[in-house]
């Protein structure tokens, strides 16, 4: 059996494949058709004598060796993508296409304001989800930077400083805590919160606070989003914590200080070292 050098079409094939978890759906991103993969998939298996994939029915699992390829040909892939984009931008008079994450949209607009007065051409894409999802899309390539609630304490990341935000009480109006300027947490002893998911840096920091004073509070309810506590808040459903620049006024709700301690999150800039420039 000879071996030769697999082709881009054959890595292209694999990657798509390993990352979208089917043929069919790796064939939808690469505009081809469905056969076209698993010719190019069993022709790296057969001539390089390996096991790329599990098939779990019709979903595909990545073998050991398939874990190993797959980091080699997300750089490839990353690394063609950046080629494309450096070329097309001298052809435009742009840079491309910047891809970026945030925890949220109240911290990364304002940057986003001032980066579009210098980089008018430059086109721009944001996603959002709790900082877990922000960083994992980071070590997967499909995002350029992200910003997080916290520094990552992860030798492959990077993580530049950005604010510090306070964080404050959410209470509904007609609750008897919204009529105090500030509020302690030696005071939310037993009171009923609503708190976002698992994963959330505010929640994080919020409970682990708690734990510290010795306060137990009851939380029967989460969100997925901010804007979901918050309303899950005006309709009477408990408490809730955000940070004080991502509070959005609303008639029905009132932001209150939180003392003794106050509390604060810290946003950070995270990237991958080995595309830092």
């Amino acid at each position: 059996m000879s071996i030769r050098p697999p082709s881009p079409a054959e890595l292209r094939a694999f990657d798509a494949t390993a990352r979208y978890g089917s043929m069919s759906s790796a064939a939808q991103h690469l505009g081809c058709r469905q056969p076209t993969i698993s010719a190019h998939i069993a022709n790296l298996e057969l001539h390089y004598g390996v096991e790329l994939f599990h098939r779990r029915g019709r979903r595909l699992e990545l073998t050991e060796f398939g874990h190993l390829l797959r980091d080699a040909t997300q750089r490839l892939v990353q690394a063609e993508l950046d080629a494309a984009t450096l070329l097309h931008g001298s052809q435009q008079d742009h840079v491309g296409l910047l891809r970026l994450a945030a925890i949220g949209p109240y911290n990364i607009t304002p940057l986003l304001v001032r980066f579009r007065h210098r980089h008018p051409r430059v086109r721009v894409a944001v996603s959002l989800g709790d900082s877990r999802q922000v960083v994992n899309r980071i070590a997967t390539h499909e995002r350029e930077l992200g910003l997080v609630l916290h520094a990552v304490d992860d030798n492959r990341f990077f993580s530049i400083p950005y604010r510090r935000q306070s964080l404050v009480l959410v209470a509904p109006r007609h609750h008897q805590l919204a009529k105090q300027s500030a509020v302690r947490l030696s005071e939310l002893e037993g009171e009923e919160f609503v708190l976002r998911e698992e994963g959330s840096t505010t929640r994080r920091v919020f409970l682990q606070a708690l734990a510290r004073a010795g306060v137990t509070i009851r939380h029967t309810l989460e969100m997925g989003s901010r804007e979901a506590v918050r309303e899950a808040v005006a309709q009477g459903l408990g408490l809730g914590v955000v940070a004080d620049t991502a509070h959005v006024p609303d008639s029905r709700v009132r932001p209150i200080p939180l003392v003794d301690p106050p509390l604060h999150t810290h946003p950070h800039w995270v990237g991958l070292r080995e595309r830092r420039t």
